[in-house]
């Protein structure tokens, strides 16, 4: 089965468009999640080096005096606690993610989504960190072969995340196999489908006004993976017609 990507996104822009309740309202909220929650993890994470504390430390190595060398890399380095309030910021994060993709999901099935839905995914916290973990330690084990096997198992396992939130009575290993199975013949689909979107995702990158592009990449990028997810899986997703463009970005 072959899908057609330039028609996946025309239809997740149409989608986004037409959604009631709006998307791009629901990309705002996450968005500013996303910045209190970033800004809180560096605020968590970082250090303040001043300019002679860094001419200092390299005055200690350049002058051998590696003791020093050490106990000014164990003060710039943040404390233990702060490692794991940074584990938990990026969990909430994770999981306000997953949220939104329920929000997108609802949208697309017509099933009646909410601005609640961004809070959904913490009722199925538990197994979507276990999921995340999971599939981390199988990429991690396939990327000691090579850097290519690993990224292979990425793509294999691509849509687990998208398998639970639609099936969230499904468990994880479920999840992991459903995914291994569906993604057969797909790797590079998916790849290329992913690649198609790095144009937004360096703009969504640069400084303060990545931000303000977050709010369309953000449902455009995800309403057209879940539109992906969906055909793969053999869901019908009725959408109003819309002219196509000839190229998409």
């Amino acid at each position: 089965m072959y899908t057609d990507r330039p028609l996946l996104k025309n239809n997740a822009k149409t989608i986004i468009k037409t959604a009631k309740p709006s998307m791009l309202t629901a990309a705002v909220i996450y968005v500013l999640v996303f910045i209190l929650l970033t800004t809180l993890s560096q605020s968590v994470m970082g250090v303040n080096i001043s300019y002679d504390d860094a001419m200092s430390y390299v005055n200690y190595y350049l002058n051998g005096d590696y003791q020093a060398v050490i106990r000014m890399s164990e003060e710039m380095t943040p404390p233990t606690s702060a490692y794991l309030l940074n584990l938990v910021i990026s969990a909430v994060l994770y999981i306000f993610g997953a949220g939104f993709l329920i929000f997108i999901f609802n949208t697309v099935k017509n099933a009646g989504a909410v601005y609640g839905n961004l809070l959904d995914g913490f009722g199925l916290a538990g197994k979507l960190i276990l999921l995340a973990l999971v599939q981390g330690v199988f990429v991690f084990l396939w990327s000691l072969l090579f850097v290519i096997p690993g990224i292979i198992a990425a793509y294999r396992y691509r849509m687990a995340k998208f398998i639970l939130l639609d099936n969230p009575d499904m468990g994880v290993m479920d999840c992991i196999r459903a995914s291994k199975q569906m993604m057969k013949g797909h790797k590079w689909e998916c790849f290329v489908l992913e690649l198609s979107f790095i144009g937004w995702e360096l703009l969504a990158g640069l400084p303060y006004i990545g931000y303000a592009v977050m709010i369309w990449t953000a449902p455009y990028i995800n309403t057209t993976m879940v539109l992906y997810y969906m055909a793969l899986a053999g869901k019908p997703v009725i959408v109003a017609p819309a002219a196509q463009p000839p190229y998409s970005m």
